[in-house]
């Protein structure tokens, strides 16, 4: 009897392993790259027992372990969900799946794909879940609504009267939902939708989100989003991150969103995908997770949007004082004395209204604190009945904003045209404006003196002159603040957002004083002609020399010339956690940290580099002389920097301090800080390069001056 219960013991354990074995290897071919490499799999997962069937469900419930079986189960249930045969075989499994897991995890995946599923073996279990108060309940109101069948709205419909409050918002609203998408519902009617642009569908999601009740049309509304490309849908759904019911789904829509559109940076982009990376979870988490984080890295801080108006107060905004040309005239002292009044007094005339910069109706011009030449900027506004408001680009009257029914003083002309100007075009060539009390969207470019202008996404003005309204003798303004119009009536704005363009002249030209003393450029913001080595890995963008990972891993870039005693100034700028260096009396083979020598630059705030040597420090020799710490400026911010050589002497000067200031041979004679060989240090001379990691890091306006002394014939 013992020798029977022994070798029972023996073939369950055996039997249990080679179960075991047979998921691991299933799981182990997920997430795939291609269907061919998974698609014997999905068809032996049809033939596992109970027993494998457990394994995957225990390892979903694992949060060190799920990534692989929900990829997997994912992958099964869409399989699955093609054939009615098979979705009931699948819809027994994921019941029996629920029936083990315990984490909310687990449960709401199986959920999710029961209704993904779309068969009725689901519903009497989906059904009882309805009475669930948590997530869990909506969560079986959701997969109810996604089966569209009739026994599932039956059982929807039949939960609806018994349910508590607030539950009966997520029944009724997945009850609306179901019956929409019917294709066979006769008492829907599906109305064809006439929205004309993406820009005015986006207008409409905004209103629509006001009024939404619940989750799930908020849910759906931010899923409609997901599907208008561009940086407005993007700070749309970014402002979703804080909202405990949305945010999981939110950050995933961002995250799409931005790697969908590569154009898409600046300081406002990059604040919604910080925010959104640590919330993303579920079946796409790991590869999406991992994309964004390389596009964090690669987001060019120069030349983005950055948000005008943080709906809460008016920071960054300020009273109006006089015009350009009066203010000029103003000492320092009176300037500051009439923005204190005019300050004062904006306070009581503009307001911040639930989350809108509203104008009262009483008072002066709201301006930026800050001046802008070229920029692009995004705007809504809406005005009520009469109303007539503008906006003044760099402090000069305007882009218009009007009542298109005030034929009296030619408004049927619709808003957006440069209305004060004399000689050029003044009037938008179409009519596209909103009725009143809805929102409009502005897109407003200038360059030079020329203004493009898209009103709910319809060019009505085209590169057209803005004539100097305060001296039509002189040009306009190169420089000056921008000016929301205080015209008597009320007007609102939202959505405010604007970056500064990169001018037509790129060149990083050298001043006189630099030339007189002998500097020579070595980049002229268009072209590497002065360079050789990794072309690939450094491109030219926007006037700057851009480390570019996906042109190789790494790469050098060393000066065409070699150089002994020199003074180099450049600017750079870093990316979180960036990697490089400044190569200097280098060869243009091998490792220019020891066959030369290597300037550190490098993000050392970043936490990754919380270990760091204090000769890995940005600006030290590396591995021989350490720099002080703590002048760089933050992350994205332009640095200055200047590198004095003159025979074993070398200074380094990062934004206006002396960081290092040493002698390589008197640094070096004991032996070096790493302990390890530097030939390079004995180099009378060499080329000067920037040393790449792969990661992305910004150099402009690099000048040098040669101090080698001139040897006399």
């Amino acid at each position: 009897m013992k020798k029977s219960i022994l070798l029972f013991i023996i073939c369950f354990i055996v039997f249990d392993l080679t179960a075991q074995n047979k998921v691991d290897k299933i799981l182990a071919a997920f997430p795939y790259q291609h269907i061919a490499d998974a698609q014997q799999l999905i068809a032996e997962m049809y033939t596992m027992q109970s027993t494998e069937w457990k394994g995957v469900f225990t390892k979903l419930d694992d949060d060190s372990m799920r990534i692989a079986p929900t990829y997997a189960l994912s992958s099964f249930v869409h399989d699955a969900s093609r054939s009615d045969i098979n979705a009931s075989t699948c819809a027994k499994i994921l019941l029996s799946g629920y029936a083990q897991v315990k984490s909310f995890y687990a449960k709401n995946f199986i959920i999710q794909h029961l209704g993904v599923l779309g068969n009725n073996a689901a519903v009497k279990k989906l059904s009882a879940l309805l009475k669930d108060q948590t997530f869990i309940g909506q969560a079986a109101a959701r997969a109810l609504a996604t089966i569209q069948s009739k026994a599932s709205i039956d059982a929807l419909e039949a939960a609806l009267p018994k349910s508590k409050e607030t539950q009966k918002e997520h029944i009724q609203a997945a009850i609306n939902h179901a019956k929409f998408v019917m294709p066979h519902s006769t008492n829907v009617v599906i109305k064809k939708n006439t929205i004309s642009n993406k820009v005015q569908l986006l207008l409409q999601l905004e209103d629509r989100m006001l009024t939404a009740k619940n989750p799930i049309e908020k849910l759906s509304i931010l899923r409609e989003a997901e599907f208008i490309p561009g940086f407005t849908s993007l700070m749309f759904v970014g402002k979703f991150l804080e909202d405990e019911q949305l945010k999981k789904q939110a950050a995933l829509i961002a995250a799409r969103l931005a790697l969908a559109e590569p154009s898409l940076r600046g300081k406002a982009v990059r604040n919604v995908l910080e925010k959104a990376l640590p919330m993303i979870a579920g079946v796409d988490a790991e590869v999406l997770t991992k994309q964004l984080r390389a596009r964090l890295k690669s987001i060019p801080y120069d030349y983005g949007f950055e948000s005008m108006f943080n709906g809460k107060d008016l920071s960054g905004w300020k009273g109006l004082v006089g015009n350009p040309i009066g203010r000029a005239k103003l000492s320092e002292e009176e300037l500051l004395k009439a923005e204190a009044d005019a300050n004062a007094k904006a306070k009581n005339d503009w307001i911040v209204q639930n989350g809108l910069l509203v104008f009262t109706g009483h008072g002066e011009n709201l301006c930026t604190v800050k001046k802008y030449g070229d920029f692009e900027m995004y705007v809504d506004w809406k005005i009520t009945e009469k109303g007539d408001a503008g906006i003044y680009l760099r402090g000069s009257p305007q882009v218009q904003i009007w009542d298109t029914s005030r034929r009296e003083v030619g408004a049927q002309v619709g808003s957006g045209g440069l209305y004060n100007n004399k000689i050029n075009q003044s009037k938008p060539t179409a009519v596209t404006d909103n009725a009143i009390n809805q929102w409009n969207h502005f897109h407003i470019i200038m360059k030079g003196d020329k203004v493009t202008v898209f009103l709910n996404g319809t060019k009505v003005t085209d590169q057209v002159v803005l004539e100097n309204y305060w001296d039509r003798n002189l040009p306009i303004f190169s420089k000056e603040q921008i000016e929301l119009q205080a015209h008597g009536t009320y007007v609102a704005y939202r959505n405010l957002y604007i970056r500064e363009l990169p001018a037509d002249d790129l060149t990083t030209a050298q001043s006189t004083e630099e030339i007189n003393q002998g500097f020579e450029s070595l980049f002229n913001g268009s072209h590497l002609d002065k360079w050789v080595g990794s072309k690939t890995s450094y491109v030219v963008k926007d006037g700057a020399i851009e480390v570019d990972p996906t042109g190789g891993s790494g790469g050098n870039l060393y000066t065409e010339k070699e150089y002994a005693d020199f003074e180099l100034r450049f600017q750079f700028q870093l990316t979180p956690g960036a990697n490089n260096g400044l190569g200097v009396r280098a060869p243009l083979t091998g490792d220019a940290a020891y066959v030369g020598m290597e300037l550190q630059i490098l993000d050392n705030e970043s936490p990754v580099y919380s270990k760091l040597n204090p000769y890995q420090y940005h600006g030290s020799v590396y591995g021989v002389i350490p720099a002080l710490r703590g002048y760089l400026k933050p992350t994205g911010e332009w640095n200055d920097q200047t590198v004095i050589m003159k025979g074993e002497q070398i200074k380094i000067i990062l934004n206006g301090q002396v960081i290092l200031d040493g002698n390589l041979k008197e640094a070096s004679i004991n032996g070096t800080a790493d302990k390890r060989d530097h030939p390079g240090l004995k180099n009378k001379s060499g080329h000067i390069g920037f040393l790449g990691h792969g990661d992305v890091v910004r150099f402009k306006h690099i000048r040098i001056k040669d101090l080698t002394p001139v040897k006399k014939k």
